[in-house]
């Protein structure tokens, strides 16, 4: 089952968030899969599960309430947004299952850069040394999912202090352009594409 892969230019949240729900609500058994990267101007994006006290200041960033799973985090330029439409009732995939494939096709891209990562079981996402370098967050609709991946590559990570991210106290972020100042996103995204066509693939031949 082939995926299709679309890059758009940096768009707002609040409009692509819409254009994903539209997207779900309209499909059938039919419609292919699809995986969009892109980038979003400074926002936070407030979970279902998401509590007040974690916003602590977010000054000229707007909020928004938006309806995925988990807590608060940030989006911004040179952060990779990684939204993953996939029909799972239809690929045979549960959710945990569906997880790990996003944080393994991010775990096989920092290893293309000699840089070493993980998973942590009592929270979603993939971290660097105890920092946290990708977020998940996620909406399951009939049984198929929309949202998906915040990959810190080489954005500005001052706004993380004005939250809790994903409601953790002092979670400590990082991006790849810590650990390799040279980075380049598209070059991030082509190897993160790659990473997920062979783990849906392995996945399907389970």
């Amino acid at each position: 089952m082939k995926i299709i892969t679309k890059n758009f230019p940096k768009r707002p949240y609040d409009e692509v968030w819409q254009e994903m729900r539209n997207f779900t609500v309209k499909r059938d058994v039919n419609t292919p899969d699809e995986i969009w990267f892109l980038e979003h101007p400074p926002v936070f994006t407030q979970g279902q599960a998401g509590k007040p006290e974690h916003i602590l200041c977010p000054g000229d960033i707007p909020v928004v309430q938006t309806d995925r799973g988990g807590q608060v985090t940030y989006h911004g330029p040179g952060q990779l947004m990684v939204y993953v439409l996939v029909d799972l009732r239809r690929r045979g995939l549960g959710v945990r299952d569906f997880v790990s494939i996003l944080e393994n096709s991010v775990i096989q891209t920092l290893a293309e850069y000699g840089l070493t990562a993980a998973n942590r079981p009592d929270a979603p996402g993939v971290y660097v040394d105890g920092a946290k370098i990708c977020s998940i967050g996620l909406k399951i609709s009939r049984g198929c999912s929309y949202h998906g991946i915040a990959f810190n590559v080489v954005n500005n990570l001052e706004p993380f202090s004005r939250i809790n991210p994903c409601g953790f106290k002092q979670l400590r972020m990082c991006k790849v352009a810590d650990f390799i100042p040279t980075i380049n996103i598209d070059d991030v995204k082509n190897k993160l594409a790659l990473a997920l066509e062979r783990e849906f693939q392995h996945a399907n031949l389970a």
